[in-house]
């Protein structure tokens, strides 16, 4: 069901606006493009014709761009699907590293440099931190999400970073985790020696900057949460499934669109999570949603150690022998299978006689679907084919 409102009427209404402005560069510029003609015409589509009871749909085809509210559901579920078959059965940590506000400028800037540096730092963390005989002793590995918003669109970096409570001996051998399952490393020592390779690392590569920056960085409390541990592996991918291809805003969040105002859902996590509306003039809307939009080809999905592709393929198969479970690596579904077995729409069923009979007939380009005249010719043709 199309929600009331969308982010893409933000943008089609005030798209001219936008190009005049000086608030959006090309890429931004290039990606809102692409949500605003997504499902539309202008991206061309296909005509599906019903065997049995001569039914006629058009569909429009998708932009498939990463931040686009209406793009994510099939790739998150190919993507779950990937994931399923990895994991272990053991217990799984959610640690979540934030940046501070003092660098949400740099961010803005800068934002391919300080988000690696970002990833980079979270993973020599938690490795060293595994690799230390003190906590673990042995190699982990990492799944990292990087989300860049807050709930009222505001900038605010941090990395959702899922750990297995465990890992991998010198010897090739698996070893879990220590306190019981009850935390994976003290969040304390996590956050200062996250604070000062990050710190060492922005000094690295950012040499003009004042050391009162620097100096406003130490000053600041950094935080790295623990959240408690998943409950099982199904856990681990049911959050998944809510927070890998999640966009800014979901459309179903956008409660109301006039000329002058965009009238959107937020919790207010510093009140107790109430849910809040707060209004917003429409340029500074897509302003904010824009700050989020990822430099062209930045991977915000990673994954490290016995998680990484370089390694998960030869030893996730030796750990889950070792935990008697069976690993099997998936076969990708097709966008039909997955659109039937996880969303609970059938492309093929048609929504007249709920026959499994729809059949694409046409393909039409940007210039948009055939007229009635043309269409009425095309389903003559297809029966007569089907006649001969």
């Amino acid at each position: 069901m199309r929600p009331a409102f969308e982010v893409s009427d933000v943008i089609n209404s005030h798209w001219k606006e936008m190009v005049r402005s000086n608030q959006f560069n090309t890429w931004q510029l290039r990606t809102l493009d692409a949500i605003r003609r997504c499902r539309t015409a202008s991206l061309g589509g296909h005509v599906d014709l019903c065997t049995s009871c001569n039914h006629v749909r058009i569909s429009y085809n998708s932009c498939r761009n990463r931040h686009c509210p209406k793009c994510q559901q099939i790739q998150r579920e190919r993507w779950i699907q990937a994931r399923e078959a990895e994991l272990l059965p053991a217990t799984y940590f959610h640690v979540v590293f934030t940046l501070p506000e003092t660098l949400n400028k740099l961010c803005l800037y800068e934002p391919a440099v300080v988000y690696k540096i970002l990833f980079d730092t979270a993973w020599s963390v938690i490795r060293d931190f595994a690799g230390s005989k003190k906590h673990l002793g042995a190699d982990t590995g990492m799944i990292s999400i990087l989300h860049t918003w807050g709930q009222n669109l505001s900038l605010h970096p941090h990395l959702h970073c899922i750990v297995p409570g465990g890992g991998m001996t010198a010897a090739g051998k698996w070893k879990q985790a220590r306190n019981k399952g009850k935390y994976l490393f003290p969040v304390d020592s996590l956050s200062e020696v996250f604070r000062a390779r990050f710190v060492t690392a922005l000094r690295n590569k950012f040499k003009g900057l004042e050391r009162s920056f620097y100096n406003a960085l130490f000053r600041t409390p950094w935080v790295v949460y623990a959240k408690r541990p998943f409950g099982s592996p199904k856990h681990v991918i049911e959050y998944l499934g809510r927070y890998t291809h999640k966009v800014a805003i979901s459309n179903h969040r956008i409660v109301d669109v006039q000329n002058d105002r965009v009238t959107i859902r937020y919790k207010d996590y510093r009140d107790k999570s109430k849910v809040k509306q707060m209004s917003l003039r429409p340029i500074e809307f897509i302003r904010r949603f824009s700050m989020h939009i990822l430099p062209r080809g930045f991977v915000r999905i990673r994954h490290y150690g016995i998680l990484s592709s370089s390694c998960k393929q030869y030893i996730l198969p030796l750990l889950h022998q070792q935990l008697e479970s069976r690993y099997e690596f998936p076969k990708e579904k097709s966008w039909k299978q997955i659109s039937t077995e996880h969303l609970g729409y059938n492309p093929d069923a048609c929504p007249v006689c709920k026959k499994l009979t729809m059949i694409t007939v046409f393909n039409f380009d940007r210039r948009g679907p055939p007229d009635a005249a043309m269409m009425k010719d095309i389903v003559a043709k297809h029966f007569q084919c089907q006649a001969s």
